[in-house]
């Protein structure tokens, strides 16, 4: 990668070289509840003209700044939709920083017919240390899931099968609404699966989270926004859409007077019956050099579906104090059936011929619950902040497999098990922001995560001399899981040299894990995680930025979970209760440059350095005891610590206007992956995996577009074999009516393919014993469909004036 790196580093180098070192900081909030105004935009206008020579939007918190400033004198320009304008100063600035202190932006007072609002936030937006995509701008997705969105946010990619990348790495901790749900340990790949793109209004990205962020998740941060209203007025929205492989319909109903807002959302989600079709052929070789070979053909039909239900509320108690909470309840649940031929040739001996039937299933139901309150002090700036979030999941695995030999009526082979269990999980943070100057900031806080799981195991095993199902108590079981996980943190933000902006900071977590499994002691520990910011705006429109944190992914329940997984007898799998936690150190360089014309380019060099890595790994057994029972030739595939994993590579992606109507929109990974396999003994690994999709839409007019969307996944070197590649692509097209209340769509994936084809393979080198094992999986998805979307935008906005003038009210069309 080094020709990659060399040039680029020395141009963010050279142009850090910059002046202009004035800086203008404020904060903007409504005069009459006292909450903060997100989004307004803020213009600065130097001294004499009307035209701005820079200017920003207000973040989350009402709070701007402005920098990269000339020697010179400044007005401010405020202005929001629904609000007076409001100029401030002029202000002199020589490189110094002026903070203008808490703006209150007065409400109109006059009644308008309708206002059509023409700006809009860009669908990607880079701060300093997150990415934001704003997904309700995107319609063409409006009718499909998140997973959909999730494959156009840029440094994210998406496999055929739901699992998400960050910059090349599985390990990303997601949140909702800033907020941690127990329903992401379930099954993630159907919670993203099963939430419809139109309850979503933007994901954030975060690679290189502050130390007021959990240290779990080695690719970082991955935080879904879901849609709210936080102005005055009822309004709501609709969304249905059916189609050959997916269907989905949401609804969302918005209240909001005076101080105080309900919002209330309601999702559901189906993937229909879907048949893959399967082809395995293991080959073992002996140390007597004797070759066993397995063929299994056959096919799976799977289904999918889940519903999601919620109730947010919003108060504002006074001026500085503020209370939210949230209630929700989330049901997800797969089924598999499928159906195998089996051929088993044996060196010496007669070709084996039998079937097998397997049946699986999976349930997730969980509620979450939050309150949170915040306190503003009179200093502007000085934060409290108390959050307290729950949920409580039950959980459900089933499945049951029998084997026959053909020609036969009975079972050689059969097992059934039922795997009911819960998941608890408590977080309660608390969080205080202090400015002890105009240009320094202090955060602290601490934070407690309980979580405790309950799992049950019963398995029956089939006998074929006697014909019957018995309880088998070798492969039952009851296992507990208690976590805890103490935390507390410190950072600090602040300017030097008047060049370059900071904020470092360091987070220790204490971990205590119990597992009441025999023989499994896990060691409590302490994890000290360092991070670091570093930022300069070269101008009003470019930027860089170099950061480091450390990170941590602790083995989920499920990864440490020994349930044994016999649906198929010849591919068994199964936790790994002595997984140690596996620490990433990570480095990125980025450069954000945004042009007048409407795009905007980022490019990030990132460098990962993974410890105690963790693989999923497969092993090749002539013979495997799980309790009183023997299964010959079988593969056992778990999660094990590895060795070390360096990820060193680029991750572009950009938007390009051509013209009014066509914009061109990339997000492209190349990552150099270099891993080191040290319990094993096997060859390193190197390899390079690239990651990229192409967006391209088209805007026929103000209400109708088109879209055409690529998606490229690299084949992949591993420890054991390769992975394969993944193409997929899509054509969309969306027409809007009713003053764009309503809108319809029709969406395509795949078209002109009714398959795409997942081929893997795994190789075993030969044992101490002289074993030798090789894999070829073959899987064709039917990935193809076509669908059609309604929406439906109902609802009136309303901005209420000054309260001594409350009778009168002044309504927008929404």
């Amino acid at each position: 990668m080094k020709w990659i790196l060399t040039p680029l580093m020395a141009m963010l180098c050279t142009a850090a070289l910059a002046q202009n070192t004035g800086k203008i900081t404020g904060k903007v909030i409504d005069a009459n509840t006292k909450t903060a105004i997100d989004y307004a935009t803020i213009s600065i206008n130097p001294e004499g003209s009307i035209k701005p020579s820079g200017g920003t939007i207000t973040d989350d918190k009402g709070s701007f700044v402005v920098d990269k400033l000339a020697d010179g004198r400044y007005s401010v320009v405020i202005n929001f939709i629904g609000y007076q304008d409001y100029t401030a100063g002029p202000f002199n600035i020589k490189q110094n920083t002026v903070n203008i202190g808490t703006i209150s932006l007065q409400p109109l007072s006059k009644e308008l017919s309708a206002v059509t609002v023409t700006a809009k936030t860009p669908m990607v937006e880079n701060r300093i240390d997150k990415m934001v995509y704003n997904a309700a701008n995107d319609i063409t997705s409006q009718g499909g899931v998140a997973l959909d969105v999730l494959k156009k946010v840029p440094q994210v990619s998406v496999d055929i099968d739901g699992n998400v990348e960050l910059q090349g790495n599985t390990s990303v901790r997601f949140l909702i609404n800033s907020k941690p749900s127990s329903v992401f340990g379930s099954s993630l790949p159907d919670v993203l699966a099963s939430l419809p793109a139109s309850q979503i209004k933007s994901i954030e990205v975060i690679t290189s989270p502050g130390a007021k962020y959990d240290a779990r998740g080695l690719g970082g941060i991955i935080n879904i926004i879901l849609k709210d209203n936080k102005v005055r007025g009822i309004n709501g929205a609709v969304n249905l859409s059916a189609g050959t492989r997916m269907e989905n319909g949401s609804a969302n109903l918005n209240v909001r007077t005076g101080n105080f807002g309900v919002s209330a959302f309601f999702s559901g989600n189906a993937q229909v019956n879907t048949r893959t079709l399967n082809l395995n052929d293991h080959t073992s070789v002996n140390e007597q050099g004797n070759s066993t070979r397995l063929i299994q053909d056959g096919y799976s039909n799977f289904r999918r579906g889940g519903y999601e239900s919620g109730i947010n509320f919003d108060w504002s108690l006074s001026k500085r104090d503020n209370v939210s909470g949230s209630f929700g309840y989330d049901n997800f649940s797969n089924r598999n059936q499928g159906f195998t031929a089996q051929q088993q040739q044996t060196t010496g001996l007669a070709n084996v011929l039998s079937q097998r039937n397997s049946f699986s299933k999976f349930n997730a139901g969980t509620y979450d619950w939050s309150l949170d309150y915040k306190h503003n002090f009179k200093t502007d700036g000085q934060e409290l902040e108390v959050l307290y979030t729950s949920s409580f999941g039950n959980n459900n695995s089933a499945y049951n497999q029998s084997q026959v030999y053909n020609g036969q009526n009975n079972p050689f082979s059969a097992s059934a098990s039922n795997n009911p269990g819960t998941d608890k999980e408590t977080n309660v943070s608390i969080d205080y922001t202090h400015p002890l100057s105009k240009d320094v900031i202090l955060e602290t806080g601490a934070k407690t995560v309980l979580q405790y799981i309950n799992s049950t195991a019963d398995v029956t095993a089939y006998n074929p001399k006697t014909g019957v199902y018995a309880f088998d108590p070798n492969q039952s079981y009851h296992l507990n899981y208690d976590r805890k996980i103490y935390a507390g943190y410190v950072s600090l933000g602040f300017t030097a040299f008047n060049f370059f902006d900071i904020k470092a900071g360091g987070r220790l977590e204490h971990t205590d894990t119990h597992v009441d499994f025999p023989g499994t002691v896990i060691p409590s520990y302490n994890t000290w995680v360092p991070t670091a910011v570093i930022s300069h705006k070269l101008s009003d429109a470019s930027s860089i930025k170099i950061s480091y944190t450390k990170r941590v992914e602790r083995a989920e329940y499920r990864e440490l979970n020994p349930f044994v997984n016999l649906s198929d007898p010849y591919n068994i799998s199964t936790g790994n209760p002595l997984l140690k936690p596996e620490i990433g150190n990570v480095f990125e360089l980025g450069y954000n440059k945004s042009f007048q014309a409407g795009g905007n380019l980022y490019i990030a060099l990132f460098s990962r350095h993974n410890s105690n890595d963790v693989k999923t790994y497969t092993s090749f057994y002539s013979e495997y005891r799980v309790g009183d029972s023997v299964y010959h030739n079988v593969s056992v595939t778990n999660r094990q610590n590895i060795g070390t994993e360096q990820n060193t590579g680029i991750s572009i992606s950009g938007s390009i206007p051509f013209g009014k109507k066509v914009n061109l929109r990339t997000n492209t990974t190349v990552t150099d992956k270099y891993i080191v396999n040290k319990v094993y003994g096997g060859p390193t690994v190197n390899a390079i995996v690239v990651r990229t999709n192409l967006n391209l839409t088209y805007q026929f007019s103000d209400t109708f577009v088109a879209e055409a969307f690529g998606n490229y996944n690299s084949p992949m070197k591993n420890i054991q074999g390769r992975t394969p590649k993944f193409i997929t692509y899509n054509l969309a097209i969306r027409k809007q009516f009713m003053s764009k209340k309503v809108s319809v769509g029709f969406v395509t994936t795949n078209p002109f393919a009714k398959y795409v084809n997942q081929v893997t393979t795994i190789t075993q080198a030969a044992t101490t014993s002289g074993q030798q094992y090789t894999s070829y999986s073959l899987r064709r998805i039917p990935y193809q469909s076509f669908g059609i979307s309604l929406s439906w935008r109902f609802g009136k906005l309303e901005f209420k004036k000054q309260k001594e003038q409350d009778t009168s009210v002044k309504q927008i069309d929404n």
